[in-house]
């Protein structure tokens, strides 16, 4: 039989550390570089990834040996409802004495940093392209058909006049 998760139960103060209650949580817009700082980024753009999910989040903590659970939360600031944009990581910062896990990870940006530092480097990563390149043949049809003066689709507001 598979072992149950940990057992949820409301916040208090008087709670250890280590119930899941107490673990940090780690959505991924806080490291996604395509995010503002409105938008829920917590990090400098430099130290941040582009889009990632809480699978890779997953799949780094696992690497770490840090203890974790995912949770199907969606992010507050998040303003899609897609299955893509879900998801939340818990992870364990203390032990129930109050002594760090992990002495490498003393905070949470800390662990955010080294999860958005290792993201670039998972496997799935590396095998997807960056940005899709234009074709030399397409480059130079839509450099023709796109020109600035004749023709239908441009142009601004017509028929409008001064406003008094």
């Amino acid at each position: 039989m598979a072992a149950a998760g940990p057992v949820r139960t409301n916040w208090h103060p008087n709670m250890k550390h280590s119930e899941v209650e107490r673990w940090i949580c780690i959505y991924p817009a806080y490291i996604n570089a395509k995010k503002t700082r409105q938008e829920g980024r917590r990090l400098p753009k430099e130290n941040c990834v582009d889009n990632p999910t809480y699978v890779e989040i997953r799949d780094v903590l696992s690497v770490a040996n840090l203890h974790f659970v995912v949770e199907n939360k969606q992010y507050c600031r998040e303003k899609s409802r897609e299955v893509q944009f879900r998801g939340r990581v818990r992870v364990q910062l203390r032990n129930a004495d109050g002594t760090l896990c992990n002495n490498e990870f003393a905070t949470r940006e800390s662990i955010m940093k080294h999860v958005a530092s290792k993201i670039p480097q998972l496997k799935t990563r590396q095998n997807k392209p960056n940005e899709p390149q234009p074709q030399p043949q397409s480059s130079g049809a839509a450099a023709g058909s796109s020109g600035g003066g004749g023709g239908g689709g441009g142009g601004g507001k017509k028929g409008k006049g001064k406003r008094r």
